[in-house]
């Protein structure tokens, strides 16, 4: 799990092969559930935001794509948390990989394709023997150590299935492209003593499919060890981490910031030169890059800057909101939008856009009569349309959608 830890809780188509690929999704959805929800343009001039609460129930939106299909979770009566998935006006409870009423998914990560395929992690029914907590613990409640598995979640049979590992026990899955392909990192059988305890088996960065039970690593920065893959785009471009395998939640994982390129991997300087918490978040079609970097002398990842990175422009650190003393950039679309939250030095979240070398409180610029019961805290992704999803202080999953001023 590559978030610092002070921050944890927190193919391109023509129009017209849009609409038709919408009406499929519709069409597989229907099973699920029924109803319609209106596409967005994207707006010559944001200036403001019409926010959509999407649940109240202790939920959050982490992923948005170009046909609305909101992913992320929402909290149960009985405390679990379940993966969700928000689509044509419905919300859809999409299960968990057990039989268990306790146990707990999630869609942590952007999910950018438009087939309708949704990844994420789930607890299974079977028990860690090593009771390591693995990189779900810090998203997910586990108090028996359940085994802890990637996802797939296909709208063809509104059923998540379980993605292997590399024989070792837990696995995570991030985001899935337009190809069927989705990336994440898995356990091996290595027993690893760079790892931390409770951690005890190494992990490397994966790319599942787009065969079914298809898996293969991806290669680390010289002399690494452990790493994850986040974030992957359709023209074969991969980014997320490399480096020891520490306690499978960043940190000493993260001493390389990496890009897979067709399987060749390139590291992407910090020019802090910090070997720890150096984790891209997401890229897009360009291959543009956000994510936040390690500072020096910080181990602990308190302090963290949110980046860009461009293969013409480089590395740039991206400005902070007045007071505000650590950052993440967790998204960025093909306008180069970015959006993040961070924090001032009494672990108060804030949101923010990017836009035009401007950094901006996402709260300024939400419309009256909003129905937030209170401020927006965290953003997780963003769309070509300029669509924004994220979480509330108060637990409110929303949809925020640009909107004119003569709107």
């Amino acid at each position: 799990m590559p978030f610092r830890l002070s921050l944890w809780r927190a193919i391109q188509l023509r129009p017209s092969g849009r609409n038709h690929m919408r009406q499929i999704l519709y069409l597989l959805l229907s099973a699920a559930c029924c109803g319609a929800i209106a596409q967005t343009a994207a707006p010559s001039h944001q200036t403001m935001y019409r926010v959509t609460i999407l649940s109240n129930a202790g939920a959050a939106g982490n992923s948005i794509n170009d046909l609305g299909l909101i992913g992320g979770s929402y909290t149960l009566a009985n405390n679990s948390v379940h993966a969700n998935l928000w689509a044509f006006g419905k919300q859809i409870d999409l299960g968990t990989l057990g039989t268990g009423a306790a146990l707990s998914s999630r869609v942590q990560w952007p999910v950018k394709n438009v087939l309708g395929l949704i990844s994420g992690i789930s607890l299974t029914d079977k028990l860690d023997p090593n009771q390591e907590g693995w990189s779900c613990g810090f998203f997910l409640p586990n108090p028996n150590f359940n085994v802890c598995l990637g996802f797939l979640w296909d709208p063809s049979t509104a059923k998540m299935r379980p993605l292997p590992t590399l024989g070792g026990t837990n696995g995570f899955a991030t985001g899935t492209n337009n190809l069927g392909e989705t990336v994440g990192w898995a356990e091996n059988t290595v027993r690893d003593p760079s790892c931390i305890l409770p951690q005890v088996l190494q992990f490397r960065p994966v790319v599942w499919g787009p065969r079914r039970e298809q898996i293969h690593e991806l290669p680390l920065a010289e002399g690494d060890t452990s790493g994850a893959a986040t974030a992957l785009n359709d023209r074969g471009q991969i980014v997320g981490i490399s480096g020891s395998c520490g306690f499978a939640v960043g940190g000493p994982t993260g001493k390389h910031a990496v890009l897979w390129d067709n399987g060749v991997v390139t590291v992407i300087v910090n020019p802090n030169g910090a070997p720890y918490w150096n984790t891209p978040m997401m890229i897009n079609e360009r291959g543009d890059v956000v994510g936040f970097a390690g500072v020096p002398g910080d181990a602990a990842g308190n302090f963290t800057p949110p980046f860009l990175w461009t293969s013409k422009e480089g590395f740039r650190f991206l400005p902070l909101l007045k007071g505000e003393i650590a950052g993440i950039a967790t998204s960025i679309n093909e306008r180069r939008q970015i959006v993040g939250y961070s924090n001032d030095a009494t672990l108060n979240f804030h949101p923010w856009i990017w836009q035009n070398g401007i950094t901006t409180n996402f709260n300024d610029l939400i419309e009256p009569g909003s129905g937030l019961t209170g401020p927006i805290e965290l953003l997780f992704d963003i769309n070509d349309h300029g669509d924004i999803t994220g979480a509330t202080t108060t637990g409110q999953a929303f949809l925020a959608t640009p909107i004119r001023g003569d709107d």
